[in-house]
């Protein structure tokens, strides 16, 4: 839902992201810092119960971390890999605020608690990876009431104020996200469903083999290549594309066929 803030926040990013172009660093640099320093603020700030000053720590290295797009655009140094790349940490740094989530939560008695962050991390794999999957096969899959931006902002805002003493907020935040969850989920099952009952092609002999296919990023699909700019499963600012370079197209057709 929040890609449609996309257009204006690349005008944002835009300047800044040539202003640390003129320092030398890559987009690649930028990414793997920025995911460093999300999991680190995640893994040793939240299992402490520090869930105030680790939700400042994560939130300013997202913030460096939505530069690699900026850059790479002002410095031509747009890349497939670099898309991969971003995609792939992206996984890694949710992965450590819900797991820093869980532990702080186990630690402090919660055990429920614990299981409910646990569930927003695995549903939220799930979510990325059903529309990953989906465009793969050359389906669309641009549905959704809690993408990567939502899940991010209402987990981080919610931990925040939980620091700062607010009773039951980050539980209502944590069950809230699993609900939500489950829904984007079913969403996008009902949505590829409906295409592959509109469009049923024949499976390809002996049947696909498991997990093949050109995987994709849980962003827009490759309409948008040659935009470096995009977002992670719609997560705040420009963001490097899946689609990017020559041949994108044809390589994000070159799947196996559509099956039932």
């Amino acid at each position: 839902m929040l890609n449609k803030l996309r257009p204006a926040l690349g005008r944002v990013l835009t300047p800044i992201g040539q202003a640390v172009a003129r320092t030398g660093v890559s987009p690649n640099a930028i990414t793997i810092i920025g995911t460093a320093g999300v999991a680190a603020g995640a893994l040793l700030l939240f299992p402490r119960g520090e869930f105030f000053w680790g939700t400042m720590v994560i939130t300013a290295f997202v913030l460096f971390d939505m530069l690699d797009g900026a850059v790479a655009r002002v410095t031509g140094k747009i890349s497939r890999f670099g898309a991969f790349l971003d995609s792939t940490m992206d996984r890694v740094a949710d992965a450590a605020i819900f797991s820093g989530l869980m532990i702080g939560l186990y630690r402090d008695g919660q055990e429920a608690l614990a299981g409910v962050a646990l569930y927003c991390l695995v549903s939220g794999v799930v979510v990325s990876y059903a529309k990953a999957r989906a465009e793969g096969l050359g389906y669309t899959c641009d549905v959704g009431i809690a993408e990567r931006a939502e899940r991010l902002i209402v987990a981080l805002v919610a931990a925040g104020f939980s620091g700062l003493g607010v009773p039951y907020i980050l539980a209502a935040a944590l069950w809230a996200l699993a609900a939500l969850s489950t829904v984007t989920v079913g969403q996008r099952f009902a949505t590829v469903y409906a295409q592959a009952k509109a469009d049923p092609a024949p499976a390809p002999a002996g049947g696909a083999p498991s997990g093949g296919g050109a995987d994709r990023t849980d962003e827009p699909g490759a309409a948008n290549a040659g935009d470096r700019a995009g977002d992670r499963d719609g997560v705040t600012g420009p963001r490097r594309r899946d689609g990017d370079g020559p041949g994108a197209k044809a390589a994000a057709n070159a799947g196996p066929e559509r099956r039932r």
